[in-house]
């Protein structure tokens, strides 16, 4: 085995694509240079230092901590072409013109190391058409590479080789772009627009069409195909407005000029409306207007009839909204084709449109249907691929259907569908693999040792494969938890409340968890089955399921449930095996105190961590603050423990969450030996690992020490700013009183500075704070208006 490792990349192009794909590497701690022209004023790499800078700004953050910016190394055309020799991987990001890029690639080519990986990342120029010039021994190793913006949060990324492109080629950069960089790889062929823009514009234009002819506004348009279709929540038109509308007009350009005689060609004309957007520079969420404007506070739609803008907000009719809640997908595609409703005859239409569509052009765009599916759902954050929602809702029937159709000139041309949708077959999945149009042949999943990392790999409907929330040995299961293995030596503990909220369920199964680990495995692992499916590590502790104790006890009924927690989460950290929680997506209030009180924590770069216990009135009482006084005692290491601690009490006191992984780091919820993992799929198998090694390596529980506070001296410096804001009108009484409570717990209370205080001393005062705050009216308030609205109350 030979290991390909990228030492080094170069980004050419300090545009918004390359800028934020520097970004991601050094996200993935690797050394990126960012090449643009020289600027004719000013510093040479001044472009490259601007787009640097504007990284800091962005929302959402390219950069998982705004400080690594610095780290991104910066260079012109004119000087710094020698750095490429020492490049692995160069990737090409500028504008979409095949002459500019040909004028680059002649000036970099010499400069290029002789096993470097060369690539373009286009969103659909012809990769063959941009090889054109090279020798021989270039083009074997050049590819296309598409990254989707914005490339740190979009999985997709689409592979895209010549028949001059070495296969090891494209398998090396496929397990780079898995494993370091964190996404899921779709091999393209080299057609316009490739696979996911091909297929998600071709969709967009269809939607655009079909409201047109059915008279529906944009916003009713949006409700219809955005979360009620299982779709990303921005719709078609909202979509459209964020990717930008030149944007789009430019890869319907590429369609236009290139697929003449597609048998949809009429298809991608550019609708009219979108047109004259552009001409009048309106071209989205960049420019303040598109298909949506922002008026003060409110959103208002283009009305296509007038070209005004008008008052928004309208939704999809109530009938439709019902049959698009139906579980039965056979049931919901009948029901929307044969109603008389004109909402639900435009979502069969825009179905019936995009299964025509993949049909014809599925051969000749992609190698097999589990890529066309991976491409929607990675790229246009479709929950269901297209051909996966075709096959769950009845093959044969659907299809009969579409031709019906397509006869009746319903469709959107007349290209038949093709003779193997009709032979009987009942989808395209299956257990042998996903059905290839041109090859007429299974292709099963690809077997690179780069999947070997992934326990449970993207789900495809059909397949039959085992998933993370069924797979493997139970060894306890209730409605709280799962407690299984894989046949294995690491016991693992997943959590199957809504949210994974921690209630008595889940409680009771950490108990259990750690006592079969201590007598018959090496490790435990707190892991969700939905973790690379962007479910949350735990929202926290159940608030609803203290409300019984509540109404039957009172205030005091609560508080055993709360030693238990705490004692639970205490077990976690002196278990006699090691306890590894593999995190991602939320982990706030108790999720992060379960998460903090682990031997280690392994993390999803998109983690979002914090105590919020403050925003319905709480201080945290699972041994958040107590850990956070721990820490800080650690930190410092005899030095000044106020300024150490500073940090940990103003995250707890203003409810603030991580926007990654990485600032969790900063923030000191994840320490500097956590491990950061870029791809959610390979979760489970790291923290695995570093459960294993751990105990290979002779886990010891910690010894339980004493804890140097800062007591009366503490509490005092913290109050005297509190004051300040209190009186300065920044904060309410309330908070002022949080904020105390928090300082007097992190800081140990009314004690000497200097003083050593035990954890279970941290924690009985925690308890009582949380306690004394659940007894107080407007900490009710707060509870009781979170729980009806889901928002903070500020009172």
């Amino acid at each position: 085995m030979t290991n390909f490792i990228v030492k080094k990349v170069a980004v050419l192009g300090a545009g918004v694509m390359g800028a934020q794909i520097a970004a991601h590497c050094v996200n993935a701690k690797v050394p990126v240079v960012l090449f643009d022209l020289p600027a004719k004023e000013g510093p040479k790499n001044g472009i490259v230092l601007r787009a640097i800078e504007n990284l800091k700004k962005l929302n959402p953050a390219p950069l998982g901590n705004k400080d690594d910016a610095a780290l991104i190394e910066v260079a012109n055309y004119e000087d710094n072409l020698d750095v490429l020799a020492g490049c692995d991987l160069i990737i090409e990001a500028i504008a979409e013109r095949m002459d500019w890029k040909h004028d680059l690639y002649k000036k970099v080519a010499p400069h290029i190391a002789p096993n470097a990986i060369f690539a373009s990342n286009t969103s659909g120029l012809s990769i063959t058409a941009l090889s054109e010039g090279f020798d021989a021994e270039l083009k074997a190793r050049f590819c296309g590479v598409h990254f989707f913006n914005p490339p740190r949060y979009m999985h997709l990324v689409e592979l895209i080789p010549t028949v001059a492109t070495r296969p090891e080629i494209i398998d090396q950069l496929e397990g780079f772009l898995t494993t370091t960089l964190g996404k899921g790889v779709v091999r393209a062929k080299d057609t316009p627009n490739f696979i996911a823009n091909r297929v998600g514009i071709f969709g967009m234009l269809a939607t655009i069409y079909e409201a047109e002819k059915f008279g529906l506004t944009v916003d009713v348009v949006d409700d219809l195909t955005g979360k009620k279709l299982g779709r990303a929540s921005s719709g078609t038109f909202r979509t459209a407005d964020v990717v930008g509308l030149d944007t789009m007009g430019h890869v319907i350009k590429t369609m236009q000029d290139n697929l003449a005689d597609d048998p949809f060609f009429a298809v991608y004309k550019t609708p009219e409306v979108l047109a004259k957007l552009v001409a009048a520079g309106a071209l989205g969420s960049k420019t303040g207007a598109g298909f949506y404007k922002k008026v003060g506070k409110d959103i208002q739609r283009l009305d296509f009839a007038t070209a005004q803008y008008v008052t928004g907000g309208a939704k999809a009719d109530d009938v439709v909204a019902r049959m698009l809640k139906e579980k039965d997908p056979v049931k919901k595609m009948k029901t929307l084709r044969e109603s008389t409703n004109v909402q639900a005859q435009f979502l069969w239409a825009i179905f019936r449109d995009a299964f025509h569509y993949i049909a014809v052009h599925g051969a000749t765009i992609a190698d097999n249907a589990r890529d066309i599916d991976f491409a929607m759902r990675w790229g246009f954050g479709w929950n269901v691929g297209p051909f996966e929602t075709w096959q769950a809702s009845g093959w044969q029937e659907v299809a009969g259907w579409v031709k019906e159709d397509i006869d009746a000139g319903k469709a959107l041309c007349n290209a038949p569908l093709p003779a193997w949708v009709f032979d009987g077959r009942t989808g395209v999945h299956s257990a042998e693999g996903s059905w290839s149009p041109g090859g007429n042949r299974y292709v099963p999943r690809s077997d690179l040792k780069v999947y070997a990392r992934q326990a449970f790999r993207a789900p495809v409907l059909g397949t039959g494969a085992a998933t993370g929330a069924t797979a493997g040995m139970t060894f306890f299961e209730d409605d709280s938890v799962r407690i299984w293995h894989q046949n294995d030596d690491v016991l693992i503990l997943s959590m199957k409340t809504k949210m994974h909220v921690i209630g008595p369920g889940v409680i009771e199964g950490m108990e259990k968890a750690i006592a079969e680990a201590e007598k018959n495995f090496k490790g435990l692992v707190i892991w969700s089955a939905d973790a690379a499916d962007g479910g949350a590590f735990s929202a926290g502790a159940d608030l609803q399921a203290m409300l019984p104790l509540f109404m039957s006890g009172g205030i005091k009924a609560i508080e055993p449930a709360i030693s238990r927690l705490q004692n639970a989460h205490q077990a976690l950290k002196y278990a006699n095996i090691p306890v590894v929680a593999a995190v991602s997506g939320l982990a706030l209030g108790g999720g992060c105190e379960l998460m903090m009180h682990a031997a280690k924590r392994v993390a999803s770069i998109e983690s979002y961590i914090g105590l919020v216990e403050v925003g319905v009135g709480l201080v945290p009482g699972g041994g958040g603050l107590k850990e956070a006084a721990v820490r800080a005692a650690a930190d410092a290491k005899g030095t000044d423990l106020l300024q150490f601690l500073k940090n940990y009490f103003t995250n707890a006191a203003t409810a603030a969450v991580s926007k990654s992984a990485l600032e969790a780091q900063k923030m000191g919820y994840l320490s500097d030996s956590d491990v950061i993992v870029f791809n959610p799929y390979e979760l489970l198998h790291v923290a695995k690992v570093e459960a294993r090694a751990m105990f290979d390596a002779g886990y010891r529980a910690p010894m339980k020490k004493l804890v140097p506070v800062t007591g009366r001296h503490g509490i005092a410096t913290i109050a005297a700013q509190l004051i300040n804001m209190r009186d300065g009108g920044f904060i309410s009484a309330h908070d002022f009183k949080l904020g105390k409570m928090i300082a007097e717990v992190v800081c140990g209370g009314d004690v000497d500075n200097g003083s050593l205080v035990s954890e279970q001393w941290l924690l009985d005062m925690e308890r009582k704070a949380f306690m004394e705050l659940l007894n107080h009216p407007k900490t009710q308030e707060r509870i009781m208006g979170m729980m009806q609205t889901g928002k903070p109350v500020r009172n």
